[in-house]
């Protein structure tokens, strides 16, 4: 029995269910197929569970040699490669929390997130060290520095380099650790930072296990491979190997995602099932129609958010798309089976353990009916399903969990079948003339143009107060598009309150490279640029009627 089904069978009572620690379950994948495969990395290295178990194992000794202990916070800055999770477990097996960097990080973000994190040893990939040195003088608390992949010589900085080989010389596998458990933190997982300070997330083991139950019972079968691109400083690359080891199946890895080698990828490693986000999903569907796009061994996808394409994206490559919702501060309250009602859902609230609660409230933390849009806030009966709080914030922590509940800060709205909508993050809809507009629904319009490839909307500041629309839009390869032929495609598409004022065509989107989601915060603080086309100006320079 996987965990995974071990978890189910103990949804009725409620109970904690065994092994929901991956250190717990690697011992368990070590001992019962040694030899069976575990990762592969896209053109890198191959491990079985004995040899993930054994090398994770080696660098909790190697920690402990450095005097690594319980508690302690150890900061890594990988690509999405075993070294990661190398990096990670072995902080993991001493109970110490390892304390992961988005690769995208420079100067202030880096200096902040370590400085804050209270890292006195970092372990960083090659590629990143540059960045490092950058902000090392202020790196006060540093005091050793591994860099697992180093060829060559290692810069002076104001710290101590060594390399893997210094780092694992006498390390050796001691299978007599006990590990975490699974109220014990499994790291601490920084935020965005969009609405201020990056806020580190304290994510306990039973947080980031809840992320591998409630799929599809056929989600991954023994001896299934499953394809990642996520990265290892979010929940969802985390979660990658964990899926593995829940359903007794391999991980296959690419450090990036390429939509030119997925087809090649799954092809190659015989991949079943694969993890993406949206856009990832749109890119694949640019490709030119093929003869061999349903030759794979791909049977379903875990997606979200779901594309407006979604039915072309399942019929074209003959898929079954599953979807769901979740944080890095709640797991994964929602999710969903192979059917889906539609592209917009998120999925419904999770049956058994974990025993999630979940509405949708108004400004005054009071339900709303269905159909309405709200915040959507989360709680749950079992204990260390959702974060142990913001490291060091505690008055930040309070007021996420006002009321009792968990404040998402998404706006939602739930039918009357209890399917769940995400209509947009709270911080990112527009009050344009007395009206409350989703940027979700504008872009869902504008993205109906055969040009546009997607879209963002956000508001920008009005003379008359509150907001005007602005739209950033990247149109598809080889086509043209006119701002004043994309407003009067809208006009009988929208009600006049939403049509945007101002379109701006631009070559791309501002993106997490986590996730891929537009980060709309860069978008509101570029504002109006001498590009942006602006309707109300053209109106006024033709002649023309208002339209909206």
């Amino acid at each position: 029995m996987t965990a995974a089904n071990a978890a189910n069978a103990t949804h009725a009572a409620g109970a904690v269910p065994g092994e929901i620690v991956l250190t717990d379950l690697l011992r368990r994948r070590g001992r019962d197929a040694p030899d069976e495969p575990a990762v592969q990395e896209v053109g890198g290295r191959e491990l079985t569970w004995r040899g993930v178990l054994d090398e994770s194992l080696r660098w909790a000794d190697a920690y402990r040699r450095i005097g690594v202990v319980a508690g302690e916070h150890v900061a890594t800055m990988m690509p999405n490669s075993v070294d990661a999770y190398f990096a990670w477990l072995g902080v993991a097996w001493l109970r110490a929390i390892e304390v992961p960097i988005n690769n995208m990080y420079r100067a202030r973000m880096l200096e902040y997130v370590v400085r804050n994190s209270g890292a006195r040893v970092v372990v960083v990939s090659a590629r990143f060290l540059d960045r490092l040195a950058e902000v090392a003088p202020a790196l006060d608390a540093v005091e050793l520095v591994v860099v697992p992949d180093a060829e060559g010589s290692l810069p002076h900085l104001p710290f101590r380099l060594i390399t893997a080989d210094d780092f694992l010389a006498s390390a050796k596998a001691d299978l007599s650790i006990d590990g975490p458990a699974y109220w014990d933190v499994a790291a601490m997982i920084y935020t965005s930072g969009t609405t201020g300070a990056s806020k580190g997330v304290l994510v306990p083991w039973s947080e980031q296990f809840t992320f591998s139950v409630g799929l599809p019972e056929d989600f991954l079968l023994p001896g299934d491979a499953y394809y990642s691109v996520y990265p290892p400083f979010h929940v969802s690359g985390k979660n990658a190997l964990y899926n593995a080891a829940v359903y007794d199946s391999r991980l296959v890895l690419r450090d990036t995602f390429s939509p030119n080698e997925f087809w090649n990828d799954v092809r190659a490693y015989g991949c079943t099932t694969a993890g993406l986000v949206g856009p990832m999903a749109a890119l694949l569907l640019l490709a030119p129609p093929s003869p061999s796009d349903r030759d794979h061994p791909l049977r379903g996808v875990a997606l979200g958010p779901l594309p407006a394409t979604l039915d072309a994206f399942k019929e074209r490559f003959g898929l079954r798309v599953c979807t769901g919702y979740g944080m890095t501060e709640i797991g994964a309250p929602l999710t969903s089976g192979w059917e889906l009602p539609n592209h917009r859902t998120c999925g419904r609230l999770k049956t058994g353990w974990p025993r999630y609660e979940a509405k949708v409230v108004d400004e005054h933390d009071h339900e709303v009916p269905p159909g309405t849009v709200g915040e959507l806030v989360v709680r749950s009966m079992d204990p260390w399903v959702i974060m142990r709080g913001y490291y060091g914030m505690p008055e930040a922590t309070a007021a996420a969990w006002r009321n009792g509940w968990f404040h998402t800060g998404d706006g939602f709205m739930i039918d009357e079948d209890g399917w769940f909508y995400f209509v947009d993050r709270m911080k990112d809809a527009i009050r344009r003339r007395g009206e409350n507009i989703s940027s979700f629904e504008v872009e869902a319009c504008v993205n109906e143009h055969p040009a546009v490839q997607e879209s963002a909307a956000v508001g920008v500041p009005s003379e008359l107060g509150e907001d005007e629309i602005k739209v950033a839009v990247v149109v598809k390869p080889g086509e043209m598009l006119d701002p004043a032929e994309l407003v009067e495609f809208l006009v009988p598409r929208m009600p006049r309150f939403m049509i945007p004022r101002y379109v701006e065509i631009v070559d791309a989107l501002p993106k997490t490279d986590a996730t891929m989601r537009t980060r709309k915060v860069e978008l509101r603080e570029q504002g109006l640029t001498p590009s942006t086309w602006d309707r109300e100006a053209a109106r006024a320079a033709d002649g023309s009627p208002l339209r909206s």
